[in-house]
This record gives structure tokens, C-alpha cells and sequence, in this order.
């Protein structure tokens, strides 16, 4: 199967779960649901999730199980979205190509959703029906906390807030970037491990991978918000530069900045090399994350 195949398989699965784990709302709580689910389904490219998948079947876990997991980070990765859209953050209208949520429902329904999806993503993970190991659920979900606190995504975001129209160094952009984008993506990749209860050190050359990947995955994401337009990227184009935002773009030009996350794609690949075959994907992944348009 090429990568592209299966990306599609992976995403179809994961969405599959979702539609399983967020299912269609009754009650009072409609709307709430009505926005997770809004947020989450039928949208994005699912990276993170082929990554929790592609890196489970390197331990031969079960497929369900590897995509309940993805749809657990899907749900995180919707929840930080949301709430970076909303007006106190980036401000942006659209995502993924259609109103962002605050604009299809509004502001304080849009903040709850987020909410709501964060706690689902942990309660998923914690469930028996994702792994039969309770010290494996445990991992995941300690994992993931580490992942996106204060000091993972969600103090990358603080940072990212603090630094608008700032002289940043080359080097803190990275740290705010590897914070904010990278440690989602790196436990996305290290799930597939902690889930096939690998040894630690095949945990640690695919965390390797996913910090490596997630850094050239940003840096070709503030690349497309230069190059690229609204209806390829599915939000708002030349936003970054607009609100001074801190980039490697920013800091470097196109080209260098470019060039650099071809260099982590290369680095990300071969921390996969000892896999073999069976890494195919993931280094073809790798390299799809900087040449892709959208």
C-alpha cells in the first residue's frame, strides 16, 4: 500500500471511531456535541492519527485499539484548535476549509467543546476497550498529559502569545513550536510503542522520530502560509506575518527555512531505519510532511 492509500485507510478508520466515541447528540447537551462533533469529523489530514496507528502495527496491536487511540489525539488535537481560533487567541474565521466553531456556533459554545473534547480524549484512553493493559492505558494517558500541559502544547501557545511582533532567535522559535505543534506529534508517534510495549529503546528512536517530524511539519506549515492560498491551506493565508508572529520563516526567509525542514525530515527517517521494511511508511511520511501544498 502507498502512502497516500494509506493515509486514506488510516483516516477512515479513525473516523469511524470518532463517529463511535462522539455520537450523534440528544438531551440538552445537543449543542455541545453538535460542536465537538462539527470540529472533529470529516476534516483534516489526520497525521497524528496515522501516526498512533502506523507505529501501533509495528508491535501488531490491534487495529481498534490503535484507532480508538488516534481518535483520542484527533479529539485533543480538535480541542486545541478550537480554542486557538477563538478571538483571544489567533482570531482566524475558518479551519479546514469552513467556519471555525466559534463562528458556526459561537464563542462560549465553542470554548466548552473544547473543553469537553479534551476531557473525552483522556476518558478514551483511560477506557479498557482501548488496551487490555492497565498499565499501558496509564502510560498513555500520563503521556499525553506531559504532551499538552504547561509545559507541552499548551505553553507553546502561552509563549506564541507573548512573542507577537518580538525579535525572537532562531533558537526560541523552536523551542515554542517544538512545545506547541511538536509534543502532540511526538507522543502521537511514541503512543504506537507505549501501546505494543516495546523496549525503551524503540520508544525513544520513534519519540526521536515524531519530535524530528513535527518540527519540519511546522516549520513547511509557516512556509504554506507564506506560498500557499486560503483555499489550499483551509484557513486564513499570510496570517502569521500579518500579526508578526514568530516563525522560522520570519527568522530565516523561505528558502533556509525550507531547506531546514528538508533536513529534518531526512533525520526523522532514519531514526526508523532499524525497522526496515516495516518503516516504510513512516519515512515516506516524513518526507510528505515538507513537500505537501496543504
Amino acid at each position: 500500500m502507498g502512502l497516500n492509500e494509506a493515509l486514506k485507510a488510516a483516516a477512515a478508520e479513525v473516523e469511524a471511531a470518532i463517529e463511535d466515541l462522539l455520537p450523534v447528540p440528544e438531551g440538552s447537551e445537543a449543542r455541545l456535541l453538535e460542536a465537538m462533533r462539527y470540529s472533529t469529523l470529516g476534516g483534516g489530514k489526520r497525521m497524528r492519527a496515522f501516526l498512533v496507528m502506523e507505529t501501533a502495527r509495528l508491535f501488531r496491536v490491534d487495529r481498534r485499539s490503535a484507532a480508538r487511540a488516534g481518535a483520542a489525539v484527533e479529539m485533543l488535537h480538535a480541542y486545541s484548535l478550537i480554542h486557538d481560533d477563538l478571538p483571544a487567541m489567533d482570531d482566524d474565521d475558518f479551519r479546514r476549509g469552513k467556519p471555525s466553531c466559534h463562528k458556526a456556533f459561537d464563542e462560549a459554545t465553542a470554548i466548552l467543546a473544547g473543553d469537553a473534547l479534551q476531557a473525552r480524549a483522556f476518558e478514551v484512553l483511560a477506557e479498557p476497550d482501548t488496551h487490555s493493559n492497565a498499565e499501558a492505558r496509564v502510560e498513555l494517558v500520563l503521556a499525553l498529559s506531559h504532551a499538552v500541559g504547561a509545559r507541552g502544547m499548551c505553553g507553546g501557545q502561552m509563549i506564541d502569545m507573548l512573542g507577537n511582533n518580538q525579535a525572537w532567535s532562531a533558537e526560541a522559535i523552536a523551542r515554542m513550536q517544538a512545545l506547541k505543534t511538536g509534543r502532540l506529534i511526538q507522543f502521537s508517534a511514541e503512543a504506537g510503542a507505549i501501546m505494543g510495549r516495546a523496549p525503551l529503546h524503540q520508544r525513544h528512536l520513534l519519540a526521536a522520530y515524531g519530535r524530528d517530524v513535527g518540527a519540519a511539519f511546522q516549520i513547511a506549515d509557516d512556509v504554506l502560509d507564506v506560498t500557499g492560498t486560503a483555499e489550499e491551506i483551509g484557513k486564513t493565508a499570510g496570517k502569521d506575518i500579518a500579526q508578526g508572529k514568530a516563525t522560522l520563516v520570519a527568522a530565516w526567509g523561505v528558502e533556509r527555512a525550507r531547506a531546514q525542514a528538508e533536513l529534518l525530515a531526512a533525520q526523522a527517517a532514519g531514526h526508523v531505519e532499524g525497522f526496515g521494511e516495516d518503516a516504510r511508511l513512516l519515512r515516506e511520511l516524513a518526507a510528505f510532511v515538507v513537500s505537501r501544498k496543504s
